[in-house]
């Protein structure tokens, strides 16, 4: 097209009709014109496209990675609630260390039977007043998980999360930096576990049960809210 109307406007050029001319070079400037917008406009339609679909992948691998972390802390906490009622149950029959437990047979078969691998016995000796001292370990096994952050932190480095709206974004930090607090608490208290500091492990799970029990509220919450997190929605 261009280029009849540029072969027209040459040819009127050499019959000396220049207004005739000049309107067909305001046509072909126009088509031109017309061509780069419409060039423009289907380059930002593909460039939209291309955000909505990392909009959903980013949403979508954002909410695989809150369910594995919502099943690995309700693991976690399940797992530390035993460990929590345990100690508080044998804690007042310790015998000046947790290695020693002293108390009556019956007493001793009930707290096995409710607690069977936390106190592992090697043997006992009889005290007073029918009362055994049970030597032995008091044997933890805490549950350990790492709690991932790999696709908000994929979303943000792409420069995706900037497509989500403010209070998406705010919830999604939020959550995360919860998330944060609570690896710590479990970071922290697989360093007491190690050092043997029992008691600074339990003081650890009682606040890592605050925490943790603060974190799966805000994953719930997450997930029922973050398919509405896109500015023009995906």
């Amino acid at each position: 097209m261009i280029k009849l109307i540029r072969g027209i406007r040459q040819q009127l050029l050499v019959e000396n009709k220049t207004g005739t001319y000049l309107k067909y070079a305001i046509g072909e400037i126009v088509l031109v014109v017309i061509g780069i917008l419409l060039a423009l406009q289907i380059n930002n339609w593909y460039a939209s496209k291309k955000i909505n679909e990392d909009k959903k992948i980013a949403v979508s691998k954002i909410i695989e990675e809150i369910d594995n972390n919502r099943l690995e802390i309700d693991s976690v906490l399940i797992n530390n609630r035993h460990i929590l009622n345990a100690y508080r149950d044998f804690q007042r029959f310790y015998d000046g260390t947790t290695s020693k437990v002293k108390m009556s047979p019956k007493q001793f078969r009930l707290l096995k039977n409710k607690h069977p691998d936390f106190f592992r016995t090697k043997d006992s000796i009889a005290t007073e007043k029918g009362l055994f001292r049970y030597s032995g370990t008091t044997y933890i096994n805490l549950e350990i998980t790492t709690l991932t952050e790999i696709a908000w932190k994929t979303t943000t480095t792409l420069n995706v999360s900037n497509e989500f709206n403010y209070e998406c974004l705010y919830e999604l930090e939020s959550m995360y930096n919860l998330q944060r607090r609570v690896q710590n608490e479990i970071n922290k208290s697989a360093n007491a576990l190690q050092k043997r500091e029992l008691e600074e492990l339990m003081y650890v799970l009682e606040f890592l049960e605050q925490l943790g029990s603060q974190l799966q509220k805000n994953y719930k919450t997450m997930l029922q809210n973050i398919n509405n997190c896109s500015q023009q929605g995906l």
